[in-house]
């Protein structure tokens, strides 16, 4: 049993995702396995953190060590015009891991629910999310959270703790087409060992963390099995 028994009285970490809209223009980042071929598209596989689309991120070096392992990689510095669009703006918290829960197919013990088609319908007619990094650190987190290993209150104090970057998701062909490429950089072979080497590093790093918070928080919170069992009550969602 943790600290909160009433799913009901947690609603203060779990908060419905904001819908915005924004006039900036930004330069992000884009690595790519074999380069891009053609028109910027919303073209990822489907379980990826926030679903299919074109993933670019706040960080330069964040995408450097997904595509450290492919001869063919390239690193693209873009503009990207956010006018016009419609964004689903996630903050770091249990609502970020839900939504990316339910992308990588880890709620599907909760199918059928309010919670799941909640979360579900999450930014289903936007242009674009934004939403915090699953980065190499933050990997092991998750994985351990989602095998119910630690608890959701280790999980967001491991978001703070972890500062991650964030990632802008171009989920429609409107919002590809706000794309321009202002810069392509091929990866070394030397660049991409050491890179090898950094995501290792990176993930012995989260493996540390994920255990201390396990120890710190270990009888606080909610495990996700119990989050996907207590469903709508732990939502706050009414019928």
């Amino acid at each position: 049993m943790g600290v909160y028994p009433n799913p009901g009285s947690r609603n203060n970490l779990f908060e419905i995702p904001s819908i915005i809209k924004s006039d900036e223009n930004i330069i992000l980042y884009h690595g790519s396995k074999e380069g891009i071929q053609g028109t910027i598209a919303p073209l990822s596989r489907e379980r990826c953190d926030f679903g299919k689309g074109f993933y670019m991120g706040t960080d330069r070096t964040q995408p450097l060590t997904l595509i450290c392992n492919f001869p063919k990689a390239r690193l693209y510095t873009l503009s990207v015009d956010l006018s016009g669009l419609e964004i689903l703006n996630i903050d770091a918290g249990l609502e970020w891991a839900l939504f990316v829960a339910y992308h990588r197919a880890k709620m599907e013990p909760a199918k059928g629910t309010l919670l799941y088609d909640r979360i579900k319908n999450w930014g289903r007619n936007c242009d674009m999310v934004i939403g915090y990094i699953a980065n190499d650190r933050m990997f092991v987190v998750l994985d351990r959270f989602f095998s119910s290993e630690i608890t959701d209150l280790a999980l967001v104090h491991s978001l703070s703790a972890l500062k991650l970057g964030k990632q802008y998701v171009a989920l429609t062909e409107k919002a590809c087409g706000k794309i321009k490429i202002l810069d392509e950089q091929r990866l070394s072979q030397e660049q991409r060992i050491r890179l090898k080497k950094e995501s290792e590093s990176n993930r012995r790093k989260g493996i540390a963390l994920a255990e201390e918070m396990c120890r710190k928080y270990r009888r606080e919170g909610l495990f996700f099995d119990e989050i996907i069992k207590a469903g709508d009550e732990y939502a706050g969602i009414k019928s």
